[in-house]
């Protein structure tokens, strides 16, 4: 800051008063050493009112006009010592090792302030009056002690302030400091690496070598261990009563042949103990590929077998026919339907567990494997509560607690059925290598720790709950995924242009779901307005081609079609609209109503395909009976 022209100390009315401040215009000396030249100005204003207030005649009569100027001024010193107090506490606040100091500064100001507006004001009792007239400041000690005690108090703020500022300075640069070592140790580090890259490279070399050389000295016996090891699981596949007989012998004859292949192996590497030539050693290198690729084939058989056996099943039983079926006989206190139904029931959950059994083996990382486990467990325990709750509902029909109690249980059921659907969704993603190595429990949100996604999208810190919040939605869109595509599963035509529009819009979801989990191809702002787009417009397609089919329906089924239709459209124009706007500006809030007008379509959609599918039947059954009846009418000679 630039120091004040005046040499030596300072004070007001001194030597080196400030302009308009001397003997003449302001008689006293506060004994104040303002140095800096903003300290100076920033007391110009308020030394240039205290002066107004003093610079007059003693016991002078004064008019009312006047008297009223100097109160006004008076009370224009208070307000704004006033206002520069809260500016001083705030300061305070936020330094702790001045807030002492600058606190006691300001509390001085402010007495004083007030001491001033109370001297100049004309409506006080205690002036004393001559012929009528008021006259003030009889005495002028108190006006300049407080004006003495005004000015140290602030010029005290001012100082303090500026310590803060020199302070924060020096922070600044010292955290520049700070950055630059931080870049000269990385750059150091990256040298470090550069140099020793080839170091690194030729002792992986040694490292490869002296493995092939232990190669000769390791047993037959450990690795036909390690494979029997192996081919154990794969008797879970073989002895399960729901594995094809196709699966079954492929299975079967991909074991043989890796034990065939390991024992090739064996006579090699025998042979390669003795000689250890390059030709051994090549043909050695030629049996661990042939059984390493016996072993991969085995592999996507075992997964083949386990992900298509799950998908059958879940597509067999996506109208939850024995649940409601079950729920039923309870209504109607049936005890020898109960008996049936329970039986079937009892099968469908075995088939259940034993498919989440071999999906455990295929899985591919430990946290699928660890749900694998707990949907087994829980359709094991929660199919045996659904029949206890079924028989006691059917003993007590009109009780509403054991109705509700079979609801409650027979709603974790399809629940589990439509995590499992997801599951097996992401044991194939991982299978193909779409998917990463870290994943959380289906059953819950994501915490969400790696969402670069989301950090894309706001520079500064994200609210928990807003995240917490989106979590939740994409997994309800998630689990809206698996309706629809149970739902696109029923139509034996799968070419249909509701059905392929339909898939669309469920694989678009899928990818908006793995966002809100920090996870799938989506990684920038441009990936999720790019998706949200698509989904838009896939949804409008859908929308159309309903329409065409809507044509070839009777009226009351037209009307029940277009009257889920005009819902869908709507949404699909609002989402359009949301897009326009770059996601940046708005951040989580932007995402957080992105996500729930892709829930409220796909909620839609699975309606709107499900009343598809029913119309499409019944279109069907009335045009064969139709057609059954002009072939009788045909046999018959008639017209």
């Amino acid at each position: 800051m630039a120091m004040a022209a005046s040499p030596g100390p300072a004070g007001v009315g001194g030597a080196g008063a400030m302009p308009g401040s001397g003997p003449s215009s302001f008689g006293f000396d506060s004994g104040l050493e303002i140095k800096t030249r903003s300290v100076e100005q920033t007391l110009l204003p308020l030394v240039s009112q205290i002066t107004t207030l003093i610079n007059h005649k003693d016991n002078t009569k004064k008019s009312d006009k006047t008297l009223q100027a100097i109160q006004r001024v008076g009370q224009a010193v208070n307000l704004a010592v006033g206002r520069f107090v809260k500016v001083g506490e705030a300061i305070a606040n936020e330094n702790w090792d001045l807030k002492e100091e600058i606190t006691i500064a300001c509390i001085e100001a402010k007495q004083a302030g007030e001491t001033i507006a109370a001297l100049t004001d004309v409506s006080a009792p205690n002036h004393p009056e001559s012929g009528g007239q008021i006259t003030i400041f009889t005495d002028k000690t108190g006006v300049i002690k407080a004006a003495r005690l005004l000015l140290s108090s602030v010029t005290k703020v001012l100082l303090l302030a500026d310590r803060v500022v020199i302070k924060q300075i020096i922070t600044s640069r010292n955290k520049d400091l700070k950055d630059e070592k931080k870049k000269a140790k990385m750059a150091a580090a990256r040298a470090v690496l550069e140099k020793c890259t080839m170091m690194l490279l030729t002792a992986s070399k040694m490292n490869i070598e002296a493995l092939r050389e232990n190669l000769y000295f390791q047993s037959k016996e450990n690795l036909s261990a390690t494979l029997e090891a192996v081919l154990e699981r794969t008797e879970d596949f073989t002895d399960s009563a729901y594995t094809s007989h196709e699966h079954r012998e492929r299975i079967l004859d991909l074991s043989a042949h890796a034990r065939a292949e390991l024992q090739q192996l064996a006579s090699v590497w025998l042979q390669a103990q003795s000689k250890r030539t390059k030709s051994i050693a090549e043909e050695l290198e030629l049996s661990i590929l042939k059984i390493s690729h016996g072993l991969n084939e085995l592999k996507k058989e075992l997964h083949s077998t386990a992900t298509q056996l799950a998908a059958d099943l879940l597509k067999y039983h996506a109208d939850h026919v024995v649940l409601k079926a079950l729920k039923l006989t309870g209504v109607e206190g049936n005890l020898e339907g109960l008996a049936e139904c329970a039986c079937k029931f009892s099968e469908q959950k075995e088939q259940l567990v034993e498919t989440c059994r071999l999906l455990r083996h295929v899985s591919g990382t430990e946290p699928l494997e660890i749900t694998c486990i707990h949907a087994e467990e829980t359709f094991q325990v929660t199919g045996q509560q659904i029949i206890s709750a079924a028989e006691t509902l059917t003993l007590h029909p009109s009780s509403k607690i054991a109705k509700e109690n079979l609801d409650v249980f027979c709603e974790a059921w399809e629940s589990q059925i439509s995590d499992m659907s997801t599951l097996l969704r992401e044991i194939n993603d991982v299978f193909e290598g779409r998917r990463g190595e870290k994943y959380g429990y289906l059953s819950l949100p994501k915490p969400m720790k790696n969402n670069a996604n989301l950090k894309s999208l706001k520079p500064e810190k994200s609210d928990s709950e807003e995240k917490a919040k989106i979590a939740k939605l994409g997994l309800k869109l998630g689990l809206l995924t698996s309706d629809a595509n149970c739902e696109i599963e029923k139509w034996e035509n799968q070419e249909n242009e509701i059905v392929r529009y339909g898939r669309n819009m469920s694989r678009t979801a899928y990818s908006l779901y793995l966002f809100t989990r920090g996870e799938g191809p989506l990684k920038t702002s441009q990936d999720l307005i790019h998706q949200l787009e698509v989904f838009a417009e896939e949804g409008l397609k859908v929308a159309s081609s309903a329409q065409a089919f809507s044509k070839q329906l009777k009226d009351d089924d037209k009307l029940m079609l277009l009257l889920e239709i005009n819902k869908l459209i709507p949404l699909c124009h609002q989402l359009q609209t949301i897009t326009k706007t770059p996601v940046q500006n708005q951040g989580l809030l932007k995402v957080d109503k992105c996500i729930t007008k892709t829930r409220s379509m796909m909620a839609i959609l699975v309606q709107l395909l499900s009343l598809c599918f029913k119309l499409l039947k019944k279109l069907q059954m009335e045009n064969n009976r139709w057609v059954s009846v002009m072939n009788k009418d045909s046999v018959d000679g008639k017209t």
